[in-house]
């Protein structure tokens, strides 16, 4: 590390202005050209995506440079979501995130292994004063990796502004290849409030594509009346990457005149969960498909450009319309779809039934459900809209509704367990039955007395389980009583299928030792360069845990020269 400049480099963090993205200030993070596997606020399960997806040629162990000069101001290590992470605050303000990764360069990794064994933790997270971990521009910071929630080799890339806000990191003047405009794979037309009709149906239909030898798109001419919302499924590719990728602009106009703006740019961390309402949220649970609206439904996203009516259209009868959606990729290749609308009312339709049930939520007031053992409780502004809930109790089961509605913010799930016999009750968890089979899924669980609870932004059937099986550990490369002088590392796979792992703990003679543990290969690894492991004879022992506590121990002896 070095230490240049370090007072000018501080002085100059809290002056530099942020007004403009600068173009020549960050440089790649790899030495190979660069090939996206995922973009800048791609929709993702529940939430935007908040960086670039670097492809690292389906390899591990690549260099990961510095974008700029600055300090290691975050370093994170965890199981899941960015596994590896590294931020690093620049003397202009903007921060840089590198995640997924394999292992820091070698002083960045002895200050983290350091704290490691102090805490006796894999997991953990690190703020280093300024003047601890300085960074030249350039300069060895990790290994490119695969670890935490990532699917497949690739480094995770973000630039933030000093408000921890992520940014395309586009806008900075990386440059990759794309000449390839969006392609649309759906569109579909909202019949929204009373009287509104599209095709003779007061539900939503699928409008049918028509590709132009352009890469544009019409649909068949419609018939409307009333409002009228737009969703389309788009994605863009770019040209060294098959992959199915964001798009960076959509627009919407009406007879000329623009009526709505996604544009993704930036967001905030606090705003992503809306995505839940930008999208069609029963037809993506339904569908596996992100239909995003082109009319915004009281949703506060940023990315949403306010404009006349929302975006929404409304058709009168007797009367033309002409709509068209611009979508942009970064590279500004546009892809167009234009709408022939006719304005024909039609007073024979019947409205769409509105499914009522004996539980009416109001969005803006709290609500308790109580049924038997079992109670949920819906705070206030947990849903956008006001809604019929399906709510049924059998014994230990909750059927809550199905998963088809978008939520703001948690509910709470509450189960009496006094009724199960007192030596079973730590055995008990509250689980999410999912898929065609049910399978229980564990769900976060807190015991309170004779209850458990669980907070949850998902409906559907909950139950109470019973996970009384410890987890199983096997060793991976070594048997008891091996010589392993010549091997580099010790692997153990552990695993636990029904609440799952919690935590483990490793020793040797007696000491802590770090062991890495990667929960898509259910794999525990020590690496002996660590230099804890220093004798002969060595008597390991491991303790794994489960969700309720569930324990299993693993000993065994192994010798090193």
């Amino acid at each position: 590390m070095k230490l240049v400049l370090f007072s000018c480099f501080i002085f100059s963090f809290f002056l530099h202005a942020q007004s403009q993205y600068p173009q020549d200030y960050f440089s790649s993070p790899l030495e190979i050209p660069i090939a996206l596997s995922g973009t800048f606020a791609e929709l993702r399960s529940n939430h935007f995506h908040s960086g670039l997806d670097i492809k690292t040629q389906q390899r591990v162990g690549l260099k990961i440079l510095a974008a700029a000069e600055g300090y290691v101001s975050r370093i994170k290590v965890s199981f899941f979501g960015y596994g590896k992470a590294l931020y690093i605050t620049h003397p202009n303000g903007y921060t840089t995130v590198y995640a997924h990764l394999q292992k820091f360069a070698p002083a960045i990794e002895a200050y983290v292994k350091k704290r490691q064994y102090s805490k006796e933790s894999y997991q953990l997270e690190l703020f280093p004063q300024p003047e601890d971990l300085v960074i030249s521009k350039g300069e060895l910071v990790a290994y490119s990796g695969n670890s935490g929630g990532s699917l497949a080799p690739h480094l995770h890339f973000e630039i933030r502004d000093n408000q921890e806000r992520p940014l395309n990191p586009m806008l900075f003047g990386f440059d990759v290849k794309d000449t390839t405009p969006p392609f649309v794979s759906a569109i579909y037309a909202y019949p929204i409030g009373e009287g509104a009709h599209v095709s003779h149906a007061t539900t939503k239909q699928r409008l049918r594509l028509i590709p132009s030898q352009y890469g544009d798109y019409t649909t068949e001419k419609i018939n409307a009346y009333g409002k009228i919302g737009i969703a389309i499924a788009t994605n863009d590719r770019q040209d060294h990457a098959p992959n199915k990728n964001g798009v960076y602009n959509i627009q919407t106009f009406l007879n000329g005149t623009k009526s709505y703006e996604l544009d993704f740019k930036q967001f905030s961390f606090d705003e992503t969960g809306h995505i839940n309402r930008l999208i069609d949220y029963k037809h993506y649970k339904e569908k596996k498909q992100y239909l995003q609206k082109l009319f915004n439904d009281a949703n506060p996203l940023s990315i949403i450009k306010p404009y006349s009516n929302d975006g929404y259209i409304s058709i009168k009868d007797s009367t033309s319309y002409v709509y068209k959606i611009k979508i942009n990729d970064f590279k500004n290749n546009p892809s167009w779809i234009t709408l022939d609308i006719n304005g024909i009312k039609n007073d024979s339709l019947e409205p769409p039934a509105i499914p009522m049930t004996p539980y009416f939520i109001s969005s803006n007031q709290t609500t308790e459900l109580r049924e038997g053992s079992i109670s949920v409780n819906i705070f206030k502004n947990t849903f956008y809209d006001d809604v019929y809930l399906n709510f049924e109790v059998q014994g230990d089961t909750l059927m809550l509704h199905d998963d088809i509605v978008p939520l703001k913010k948690n509910m709470t799930l509450s189960f009496d367990i006094s009724h199960y016999p007192a030596p079973i009750r730590d055995k008990l968890y509250i689980a999410n039955l999912v898929g065609r089979k049910k399978y229980p899924a564990y769900t976060s669980t807190k015991r309170e007395g004779q209850a458990l609870t669980a907070r949850t932004k998902k409906l559907g059937t909950y139950t109470i389980a019973m996970d009384t099986v410890s987890p199983t550990i096997q060793p991976r490369n070594f048997k008891d009583k091996q010589w392993l002088s010549n091997y580099r590392f010790l692997k153990i796979r552990i695993n636990d299928s029904e609440s799952g792992i919690s935590n483990y703990r490793a020793t040797v003679n007696g000491k802590w030792i770090l062991m890495e543990y990667d929960y898509k290969t259910k794999t525990l690894t020590h690496d002996f360069s660590d230099g804890i492991v220093s004798e002969t004879k060595n008597n390991l022992k491991l303790i794994v845990t489960d969700n309720v506590g569930n324990s299993s121990t693993f000993e065994t002896l192994f010798y090193r020269k």
